[in-house]
């Protein structure tokens, strides 16, 4: 189309003298045709890794998580309904929202030993704890967040709390980590040892209930829940069923 409008408004000029503007009007298009592909796709560079987000992630459950079949079958059924997930960010944006260093907790009750395959764990209930240094912007992009990694295990959230949350996995002590909501939630865990070696068949039985970069079985000296929205509360000492580990999404 701009070569013919080019041939209508030069009408006088000898062919080569055309065949030249038009030349050059094609090359002009193409090079703004380029240029725009080129800005939209360093754009697209641009907003991914604006929403790059990593950190540390702390998982417990109601039951051995490392364990041996023997153990496994003994729990199946009768526990591992509940859990706790724990996510610090470290750096990076949600929604557009920056959430360096704040974090989120979630608490769940499931109809099911959460990992049985021959059960179904859904609906389940989730208690949302949301970090209190957060600002409104912020918590709601936490709780995106969170529900986003948890999936389907978060799909009801029965409660969100605002809460001071302290989180810490120390690096330098293989499996240690620290994770305490308001007075809702306290986790501690430490690395597996081999007096935690009870049938000699242990290993991971069951996976991560949400996507991790990287993640251990680790010991929840203590793991604990004493707020409300789940009809349920626990207090559980020295078990094999917790992960500390790494996200990055």
């Amino acid at each position: 189309m701009s070569a013919f409008r080019t041939v209508l408004k030069y009408p006088e000029l000898p062919l080569s003298v055309l065949g030249a503007r038009i030349l050059a009007e094609v090359t002009k298009m193409r090079v703004g045709f380029l240029l725009s592909i080129y800005v939209a796709l360093l754009f697209s560079v641009v907003q991914f890794a604006q929403a790059k987000i990593a950190g540390d992630y702390i998982e417990t459950r109601s039951a051995d998580v490392y364990t041996g079949q023997c153990f496994a079958n003994g729990e199946v059924g009768l526990t591992g309904d509940e859990a706790i997930l724990g996510w610090h960010i470290r750096e990076g944006s949600w929604n557009g929202v920056k959430l360096d260093n704040l974090n989120v907790v979630a608490a769940v009750k499931a109809n099911a030993t959460l990992g049985d395959p021959y059960a179904d764990p859904y609906p389940a209930k989730a208690v949302l704890i949301v970090d209190e240094q957060a600002n409104p912007a912020e918590r709601a992009a936490l709780a995106s967040f969170a529900k986003h990694m948890g999936g389907k295990l978060l799909g009801d959230v029965v409660k969100v709390e605002n809460q001071p949350i302290y989180m810490q996995v120390l690096r330098e002590h293989h499996g240690r980590a620290l994770l305490r909501a308001g007075s809702f939630v306290e986790v501690r865990t430490r690395a597996i040892n081999e007096n935690d070696h009870l049938c000699g068949n242990e290993s991971t039985f069951y996976p991560p209930l949400t996507p991790v970069g990287h993640a251990m079985p680790a010991v929840a000296m203590t793991d604990q829940y004493r707020g409300n929205g789940l009809g349920t509360t626990w207090t559980l000492h020295d078990k094999r069923s917790a992960f500390v580990g790494s996200f990055d999404n």
